[in-house]
């Protein structure tokens, strides 16, 4: 047994599961100094719904974000996550655009990429891993972890096997529901050291009131690292406290030595962040709270937020549970995936309008088409498949990569955007937000002439 190793979700998965991935760089920079000398493995700091969330909301560059992150935390490793062929975006990109994001994110300051794919299909994460080796990052493969009929322990085994074998340096379990319980997660880390020599990462939340327990004794069967979350933002929707595991650990064989002074500055700067993302309305004490069900319905705290926001537009909150019931209908239906983004987001919503509508599969969206038709990847179970007839008619199953047929695009990006780019990345940008990385490329050049005294049009200011 050995030490085990912290990676703190503060600056990226604890926001975005308490308060809508809301909190800005500004609400960072001054934690940097206490962070970068605390003794992590690493810092979550980017990708996810970051990306998304600067340009849409924050008006800031994710690029330069990662720039000031990198600059900030010299001495600490920055990781972030990818979700393979769909890089961070919703659609599966070419693999020309997967590659170049890769490395501009190495580039900018990434030292470990964490990659995962919704269905758990290989295939759509062998670009995104080939390209972190190739330039030269720590490539960690996640198994997005769930309970169904097919996924059992020996499920995961087989998968870790395969992940050791396309190449990757690490193998993260990826439990975003939390329902990786403390006595399963101690069997099937037992397992996965016994049949792999990768490293064992956790990731897991407190949604259900057991991360803390989880965690312990996932670090008890060999876990090598383990994710946590300074406590202003910990535990609820995000992840279990770092300070808790610290103090619990101290003094033990697995003592992860990090410095709990550093960690104590830290986290009180964070509880004034906390406050004001109360205050702006981003932060609902709801997250905090332990919802059992998500060990009923296997719903992720994020869906369920969805949910009731889609059943309040339709008047319709009183069907609440009735929703929740026909999400684990749906997923059977579907072939038993993941619930995660963005499969969460298509079997939740396919659910409210089978409940919504009267009956099941009258309206479909056109991503439970998709899902349905392959061209997500390949699904964990065999589909239902007079709900498939229902919904895709005599359409073709696609069984290949998905992105086999897509040809490159990364030049079409670049000319899309000629007249507005200041940096290569802002081709990336574009490609996985077209709208709104336009508005924001178009208020950064509207800015830009203002302080020049010049408008929209070049012409100089009036006096």
């Amino acid at each position: 047994m050995s030490k085990v190793k912290i990676v703190d979700t503060i600056l990226r998965d604890a926001h975005q599961s308490q308060a809508a991935t809301r909190m800005r760089i500004d609400q960072m920079i001054p934690a940097f100094e206490y962070l970068d000398k605390a003794g992590f493995y690493a810092l979550e700091c980017w990708g996810g719904a970051t990306f998304d969330s600067c340009l849409r909301f924050l008006n800031e560059d994710p690029w330069e974000r990662l720039r000031i992150m990198r600059k900030g935390l010299p001495n600490t490793k920055l990781q972030m996550l990818l979700r393979g062929q769909n890089i961070l975006g919703y659609k599966h990109y070419a693999d020309d655009v997967v590659e170049y994001f890769v490395k501009k994110s190495l580039d900018n300051g990434i030292d470990i990429i964490r990659t995962f794919d919704a269905l758990n299909d290989l295939r759509n994460m062998e670009t995104a891993v080939k390209a972190t080796k190739q330039y030269g990052g720590i490539a960690e493969v996640a198994m997005s972890y769930t309970i169904s009929p097919v996924h059992t322990e020996e499920y995961f085994v087989e998968l870790a096997k395969r992940i050791e074998n396309m190449g990757a340096d690490v193998i993260c379990i990826k439990d975003m529901a939390n329902l990786l319980l403390p006595y399963g997660a101690h069997s099937l880390i037992k397992k996965l050291k016994a049949n792999t020599k990768l490293p064992i990462h956790v990731h897991t939340h407190n949604t259900t009131g057991t991360g803390d327990m989880t965690l312990l004794k996932s670090i008890e069967a060999g876990a090598d690292i383990v994710d946590t979350a300074l406590s202003p933002l910990a535990n609820g929707t995000s992840q279990p406290a770092t300070e808790a595991l610290a103090a619990a650990l101290k003094g033990t064989e697995f003592d992860p030595g990090l410095d709990m002074a550093q960690l104590s500055k830290a986290a009180e700067h964070f509880r004034g962040v906390a406050a004001e993302l109360t205050k702006e309305g981003w932060l609902d004490p709801r997250v905090l709270s332990v919802d059992v069900n998500t060990l009923l319905y296997q719903v992720p705290g994020g869906m369920l937020s969805n949910l009731i926001g889609q059943l309040k537009q339709a008047n319709a909150s009183d069907k609440f549970y009735d929703v929740l019931a026909e999400v684990p209908r749906v997923r059977e239906d579907f072939g038993f995936p993941p619930l995660v983004t963005p499969t969460s987001q298509i079997v939740g919503t396919q659910a409210a309008l089978n409940i919504l509508g009267g009956e099941r599969y009258r309206q479909v969206t056109k991503e439970s088409k998709g899902l349905m038709k392959g061209e997500y990847g390949q699904l964990p179970a065999p589909v239902n498949e007079d709900v498939r007839k229902k919904i895709i008619g005599d359409e073709k199953v696609i069984t290949k990569r998905p992105a086999d047929d897509i040809p490159p695009e990364l030049d079409k990006y670049r000319k899309a955007i000629k007249q507005y780019a200041e940096q290569d990345e802002d081709a990336l940008s574009y490609a996985l937000f077209p709208q709104v990385a336009l508005n924001f490329f178009e208020n950064r050049q509207a800015a830009k002439l203002r302080l020049e005294g010049l408008t929209p049009d070049g012409q100089a200011v009036p006096i």
